[in-house]
């Protein structure tokens, strides 16, 4: 099959309700947030959903897909920091080594609280990294799963400090292709992607199959699946979360998405 019919897709259940049945011409290549930008970069799939923090170190090569993204609520519930001790009071973090996006964020929220703890870059496994660290900044199914194990070691949900700090959502990932792949084809898999995420909302049918089948992949209730789409994590870029967007790109590194935009 050929590039221009691979769609990247993160491996966690917060892109299931864009990628879940979606039919047979496409075939979907699952990676980590942080693989999946050298994926996209190399024409291993025409789009894919990236860390907010690489398209920023490679904005002059990408182009933004409109309308869908992965989106935190005011609470995200899996990008979380964890530990025995206060953020306040801890003298390391570990930071992990399968998200760009959480650790910048990590980094700003470090900065707007004037606090300069040491940061260690591991593998996500919380128990080695709480074994070595004070803190443990952990995302995606691992973060979900970790708090309902250990929910007194929950210090931080990085998405609900940023949106106390700039009165936005926090966009943790951005749909994004090459600027030189061909614009049919493109624009062809943002229409499909779109309409996946739209028939998750409008048809109960197609919910209750999604949550059904994330509860399963990673071992959670139906009830926690369901607080995580109805209230956590979004797949549906609007006007508050561009804005979001545009605060994080333009305080963390100086750039704003104007000329980014798939037309």
């Amino acid at each position: 099959m050929s590039w221009e019919e691979v769609l990247g897709r993160v491996s966690f259940i917060n892109c299931d309700p864009v990628f879940h049945g979606i039919g047979e011409k496409w075939n979907v290549l699952a990676a980590p947030p942080s693989w999946l930008t050298g994926h996209l970069l190399r024409r291993d799939c025409i789009t894919a959903p990236i860390p907010t923090a690489d398209f920023a170190l490679h904005h002059d090569k990408l182009v933004l897909l409109p309308k869908i993204g992965i989106v935190g609520r005011e609470k995200v519930g899996s990008v979380l920091l964890f530990g025995n001790r206060e953020i306040d009071s801890m003298r390391d973090i570990a930071l992990p080594s399968d998200s760009s996006t959480s650790r910048m964020l990590m980094h700003w929220i470090l900065e707007n609280r004037k606090l300069d703890p040491r940061l260690v870059e591991m593998g996500p496994d919380i128990d080695s990294m709480l074994e070595r660290c004070d803190g443990a900044l952990i995302i995606g199914d691992r973060a979900i799963s970790a708090s309902l194990q250990y929910p007194e070691l929950v210090k931080m949900d990085l998405g609900r400090e940023w949106s106390k700090l700039t009165g936005f959502p926090m966009v943790f990932g951005v749909f994004a292709s090459r600027k030189d792949s061909p614009i049919d084809k493109v624009t062809e898999a943002c229409e499909i992607m779109i309409a996946q995420y739209d028939q998750f909302l409008s048809d109960p049918d197609v919910r209750k199959s999604v949550i059904a089948s994330a509860s399963k992949k990673v071992g959670l209730s139906i009830k926690r699946i369901e607080r995580y789409f109805e209230y956590e994590v979004s797949n549906m870029l609007e006007d508050e979360s561009i804005s979001g967007l545009n605060l994080f790109l333009d305080r963390v590194y100086g750039i704003s998405t104007e000329g980014s935009w798939l037309t």
